[in-house]
């Protein structure tokens, strides 16, 4: 009895910290495609409840083991409800692992680093894991088989079997497509859309006014040559034909 409380007590004070004290990216570019990816999964995955999608977020694979331990750039867990977490604790969400990863590469990160990142990722469940280096537009990809996960030979127009988006290598930066065909689209180019569509409307709405007033205009001398035919007719009489 006293050696199970020992061994519950120890098991209470496992700390899973929710940080390492380390940026989320090195360098402007790595940040902008961590979220780029991130918010457009989240949109694409906003209606489905049981959808979970985070950027730089820990994921701790083993109880009681807080130093097995990493944090994707983005993550998507397929099955577990959306919701803010200080840190992706896989037995509180039915042992769930994140089925697919991304990492954006950044000139801080070592050969060594990405290889115990995909040992990791192979041996805790990912289904597909892809690096992303946008300094040479260089992406790679792999996808679980029976023995863990393979490279995948040409991601050229690749479709996502679990999130069914594209990936186009053939222009000077990747590009990723919804699979409704949509680009995927970073904050700014969104707002600009959005005022391009808030300018698009205005302009419809002030042609519309012009044509009410130019049909009003209309009405109201169509109705002054009535007036001027009742006036006539009044003083000479019907118009001769």
């Amino acid at each position: 009895m006293v050696s199970q409380l020992h061994s519950q007590t120890e098991q209470a004070q496992v700390i899973y910290p929710d940080s390492d004290g380390q940026p989320m990216a090195n360098n402007t570019k790595q940040f902008r495609w961590i979220v780029v990816i991130q918010q457009n999964l989240d949109w694409l995955y906003a209606n489905d409840p049981n959808v979970f999608v985070a950027g730089d977020l820990f994921w701790y694979p083993v109880e009681g083991k807080p130093k097995i331990v990493n944090a994707p750039d983005v993550m998507v867990v397929l099955g577990r409800p959306k919701g803010n977490r200080g840190s992706y604790q896989q037995w509180n969400e039915d042992n769930v692992a994140p089925q697919v990863v991304f990492e954006i590469l950044s000139p801080g990160n070592t050969q060594e680093e990405m290889e115990r990142k995909l040992l990791f990722y192979d041996r805790y469940g990912v289904q597909e894991y892809y690096i992303y280096n946008p300094d040479n537009n260089q992406l790679r990809g792999w996808i679980r088989a029976e023995e863990g996960l393979d490279t995948i030979a040409s991601l050229s127009d690749w479709i996502s079997p679990q999130l069914r988006i594209r990936f186009d290598l053939s222009g000077e930066e990747l590009q990723i497509y919804h699979p409704h065909g949509t680009r995927f689209l970073s904050y700014t180019e969104i707002n600009q859309q959005l005022e391009q569509e808030r300018q698009r409307v205005q302009q419809a709405e002030e042609q519309l006014e012009q044509e009410r007033q130019r049909a009003e205009a209309e009405r109201q001398r169509a109705e002054a040559m009535e007036d001027l035919l009742r006036q006539y007719r009044d003083r000479f009489g019907e118009l001769p034909e």
